[in-house]
């Protein structure tokens, strides 16, 4: 598949990540009687990957993710001279959705971006008020089992057609575990498209929403491997 087309399929997908997935906690969250809450929000972002993995998953690999890619090219599942071109794709294709999702919340009175814009934060700036220590904790962490699930669910030794299920419910989880902390971000193009729009704290915290997902993702990339061996093993 031509690299063109894959960047496309990146942008689209993660378009449609940040879009869902921060809709779901800008728009219905907290939407008055009917709003959908934590666990929705957790939904909405597992359903987004879950979607996009069949739609796009056979054009790109569906990483959406910079974590992703440097977790399967750490893992030797993708080309390390790629990282950089599907990384910007992946951001591009956050801030373009956080775009369009800050002209929907703009056009309702009293909407008011600085405070916080589904963005990712520690300290004073996270749901739980957890600190800088937790917040990078959970995001390493989360992120690695992230990358475990897709490293896992994708090997060739796994039952087929099956992966965006497990990788859907998998994000599913980490968010029903980690909104509390840091609004979870386990990924950094998801954390840099509202922090753009937020700006102030949200800008500010950011490095933290690239390091620690990288860290985790990279991790992973090595132990799976380790422990599971080649898929090319009998």
């Amino acid at each position: 598949m031509p690299i063109s087309k894959r960047l496309a399929a990146e942008f689209f997908g993660t378009f449609w990540l940040v879009f869902g997935g921060c809709g779901s906690a800008v728009l219905a969250a907290a939407f008055p009687e009917l709003g959908i809450g934590f666990a929705g929000v957790a939904l909405a972002f597992g359903l987004t990957v879950l979607t996009m993995a069949y739609a796009v998953g056979h054009i790109s690999g569906c990483h959406l993710n910079p974590a992703v890619t440097l977790g399967l090219a750490a893992g030797k599942r993708f080309p390390p001279g790629e990282i950089l071109p599907y990384w910007v794709a992946q951001v591009i294709g956050a801030v373009a959705g956080a775009a369009v999702l800050f002209v929907i919340a703009s056009g309702k009175a009293g909407f008011d971006v600085t405070a916080g814009f589904a963005s990712n934060g520690y300290a004073e700036h996270s749901p739980g008020g957890y600190t800088l220590v937790a917040g990078m904790t959970a995001e390493i962490v989360l992120t690695f089992f992230f990358l475990m699930i897709i490293l896992g669910s994708t090997d060739k030794r796994a039952p087929a057609g099956f992966a965006p299920i497990a990788i859907g419910l998998g994000l599913t989880l980490i968010h029903l575990i980690g909104i509390p902390v840091t609004n979870v971000s386990v990924n950094p193009a998801r954390s840099t498209g509202p922090a753009l729009f937020a700006g102030g704290w949200a800008l500010q915290q950011l490095w933290m929403f690239w390091v620690a997902p990288l860290i985790g993702g990279a991790l992973a990339g090595i132990v799976y491997p380790a422990i599971a061996g080649s898929d090319k093993d009998e």
